[in-house]
């Protein structure tokens, strides 16, 4: 058998959690089938049984057209490239709606099952014209119409596939949960500090941790709104870079301006780090902290549980399925949120209960040790990839099967 997978992200280029899924997952595919990937960029990589191949776009395309509307169109241009070569696979795999119109065409011109692994859903994400403009229009409709299409939608929590039956047409039977997952060999606790040193934290004082994009999904902002409720003489490191469009990293930056100005030890690391120093700044942090408005699933938890330190995060999406409430972590309630935008609708209030979640890890070493523990030994023991994609590889395996004789919905 053999899978063809598609997406945006690939290392090196890798900026979500989306890009870590696909990489671990395609690794791990490798040991039980032949995987290809074809994504954005330049990459070009053969190992046994894994071949990588990234495309890019003219420079002259979209040269001329609106900012905002260039990510959708150059989109396309890459899955029509995706598609023009020939393609042996038994299965087509896409991941986020950049990959979608790739599936649509290798299903209708080569007749493959499709599956598609929800990583976030378009209808929860309004905040995203900030960043498309009208393109938010094509990323939404060509999310549904390959839902409509999928032999099988994979969601990434039960969360998740709640959201899906809720805002799509589609036959639950094709829905299936499949868990996002983490190398618990590779990330673990680590005792050497250089990368905190290299970024000006001091290795003796307690911090709260942030790694992750600058989106409005992120939440960000509402950690650093609670940063001024944090017990005094604890540090805040803010890893975080890759802002979503121009004026929420503006804003951002302000923000952090403002409590800088305020308060000491806030650390601001503005860009995306390697995976050594994320390990090290995970593995010395007293609490991490994931702030989200919006998060199918979120992998950065499970990056910080399998280094021994204790969650706290919102109580959205699949984090209560990662997050133990009193054993690996804390979670805290967003309250009621916009229609729209999915802002809470008292930001004050949540900003206040993130920041009381965190003094009381922060007051007791002994509770955070034990969550620490408590969350590594989770992460090895339901997350590991090599299951996950055990549960994938069945799923081709039963699509190929069935996929001559499977009704499909009209579009």
């Amino acid at each position: 058998m053999k899978a063809l997978l598609l997406t945006n992200e690939y290392p090196p280029h890798v900026y979500g959690g989306a890009g870590v899924h696909v990489e671990y997952l395609s690794r791990e595919l490798a040991k039980l089938i032949d995987v290809e990937v074809r994504c954005f960029g330049e990459q070009d990589l053969v190992s046994d049984h894994l071949r990588v191949k990234g495309y890019g776009v003219d420079s002259r395309l979209c040269a001329t057209t609106d900012t905002k509307l260039q990510p959708a169109l150059q989109a396309l241009a890459r899955c029509l490239s995706f598609t023009a070569e020939p393609i042996d696979a038994d299965v087509v795999h896409c991941h986020t709606w950049y990959s979608h119109f790739g599936g649509i065409v290798a299903e209708l011109a080569y007749g493959l099952p499709l599956v598609i692994t929800t990583h976030s859903l378009e209808p929860l994400r309004s905040w995203k014209r900030e960043q498309l403009g009208r393109g938010y229009n094509l990323s939404t409709w060509l999310e549904r119409t390959a839902l409509a299409m999928a032999d099988t939608i994979i969601a990434v929590s039960n969360g998740m596939k709640q959201d899906i039956l809720r805002l799509f047409t589609v036959d639950p039977a094709r829905v299936a949960v499949v868990h996002n997952g983490i190398d618990t060999d590779e990330y673990h606790p680590v005792s050497s500090n250089a990368a905190l040193v290299s970024y000006g934290i001091d290795p003796g004082v307690p911090y709260v941790l942030f790694v992750g994009r600058i989106a409005r999904q992120k939440g960000i902002l509402h950690l650093v709104h609670a940063i001024d409720h944090l017990a005094p003489n604890v540090q805040v490191v803010l890893c975080a870079g890759a802002p979503d469009t121009r004026e929420i990293g503006d804003e951002m930056a302000a923000a952090v301006r403002q409590v800088q100005a305020r308060r000491p030890h806030v650390v601001w690391i503005r860009e995306m780090v390697d995976k050594g120093s994320a390990i090290e700044l995970y593995s010395h942090a007293a609490v991490f902290c994931c702030p989200s408005i919006y998060e199918p699933f979120g992998i950065i938890n499970l990056e910080a549980m399998a280094c021994g330190t204790p969650v706290v995060g919102s109580a959205v999406g699949g984090i209560p399925e990662v997050v133990v409430p009193e054993e690996t972590g804390l979670l805290v309630d967003v309250g009621p949120q916009d229609a729209e935008s999915s802002e809470p609708e008292d930001a004050e209030g949540f900003a206040r209960r993130l920041a009381a979640a965190l003094n009381r890890l922060l007051a007791d070493e002994p509770l955070r040790r034990r969550m620490g523990a408590a969350g590594r030994e989770r992460a090895v023991r339901q997350f590991g990839w090599p299951a996950i994609a055990r549960q994938v590889a069945q799923l081709y395996q039963s699509l190929c099967r069935t996929s001559a004789t499977s009704a499909k919905p009209a579009i």
